[in-house]
């Protein structure tokens, strides 16, 4: 059984060889074309579509400061401010009796004015009204202008130093207790200061609040600001020098730093700011040492001007959130406390809401006046 099994699978194996050999040569697979040159270039094309960078967005093109103060003193003598609805107030009585007197003195006093600014507009005021023996809201109307712009100031320089010496850009050095919108009154002003014309460089210094430095960048790119930024919790004078090196190297204008703002630490911080000062004096003057003072706070406002000219020399105030809630009063008394004048203002959350103080229009806008 074993012989003929064998036999058998021997004849299956010749068989199946067989046929194959039988069988005819398979035609050869059709030859695919040769792409040209063209068609090839073509090709690199599509690819380079496919991997291309999405298309940047444009940059945007900042409102010139001039042209931002008549709508802001429209905000500014919304019926919502304090200030402007005492003075209107005024100026809208048939008669200015004694109960009116008094209820400016209140209003003016309740707006952050303070107790000697209001007790000499009131005094002068009525000594004018006096004078001429008549009470004539038109006429009070005038004299509370000129009265008001005594206390404000029109002779003050309310310009920034931006032009820096023998070539080096000029150094913005904006100090404010933190939550008084410091950091985004720096992305604004770096927007007033192209739309001037000038080449900005923005330095991320306040190291201690991770969002700070994520905020400037947001603000630098939608103006083609560039940010220099350092670790978070790392020196913040390191970071201010890095962006002044930076700065003289490639020839800006204007270099603005912002700080922290940690009052809290009020030994530490003024430590840290005295630092960042002298080592950008290293490299560049500081032209211009802006103090941010939020409008809503009032003279917890004037507190804080006072800790920070303590260790820095203040050559200029910006008051942020002067709309809604703010007392516009606070202009007097913290040109007093520090004796440099009011030059930004902001009223409002647009990214275009901040301008330079103009004492004229100010007094104009509390008075109803286009």
């Amino acid at each position: 059984m074993a012989a003929v099994g064998l036999v058998l699978v021997v004849a299956a194996v010749t068989i199946v060889v067989g046929r194959r050999r039988a069988l005819p040569p398979a035609p050869p697979a059709p030859a695919l074309p040769s792409a040209t040159a063209a068609e090839v270039a073509e090709g690199d094309e599509a690819v380079a579509e496919v991997v291309a960078e999405p298309a940047v967005a444009p940059l945007e093109t900042p409102e010139p400061p001039a042209s931002r103060l008549s709508r802001l003193r429209r905000r500014l003598s919304a019926s919502n401010n304090p200030f402007a609805r005492g003075l209107l107030g005024l100026l809208a009585a048939d008669r200015l009796d004694a109960e009116a007197w008094e209820d400016l003195e209140a209003t003016l006093i309740t707006s952050d004015l303070g107790v000697g600014p209001t007790d000499e507009l009131i005094t002068a005021l009525r000594r004018e009204v006096a004078i001429d023996g008549v009470a004539d809201p038109a006429k009070a109307r005038d004299v509370l202008r000129a009265e008001l712009l005594k206390l404000i100031g029109t002779d003050s320089d309310r310009s920034l130093n931006v032009t820096g010496a023998d070539g080096k850009p000029g150094v913005i050095l904006v100090v404010g207790v933190n939550g008084t919108g410091k950091t985004t009154t720096i992305g604004k002003l770096s927007r007033v200061l192209v739309a001037e014309g000038h080449t900005v460089l923005l330095a991320a210094a306040d190291t201690f609040r991770a969002a700070a430095a994520d905020q400037l960048q947001t603000w630098g790119s939608r103006v083609g600001v560039r940010v220099i930024r350092g670790a978070e919790g790392g020196d913040p004078a390191s970071v201010a020098h890095d962006a002044v090196a930076a700065g003289i190297e490639e020839g800006v204008d204007v270099v603005v730093v912002d700080t922290a703002g940690r009052l809290h630490t009020k030994t530490g911080l003024m430590d840290e700011l005295g630092k960042i000062k002298r080592v950008i004096d290293r490299l560049a003057p500081v032209t211009e040492v802006l103090l941010v003072i939020d409008a809503t706070t009032g003279q917890n406002g004037l507190a804080q001007a006072r800790v920070f000219a303590e260790v820095v020399d203040v050559t200029g105030i910006v008051l942020s959130k002067l709309d809604g809630s703010a007392k516009g009063g606070i202009v007097v008394p913290v040109q007093r406390e520090l004796g440099v004048p009011v030059k930004l203002i902001g009223l409002g959350e647009g990214a275009d809401d901040l301008a330079p103080f103009e004492a004229e229009g100010f007094v104009d806008a509390l008075l109803g006046e286009s």
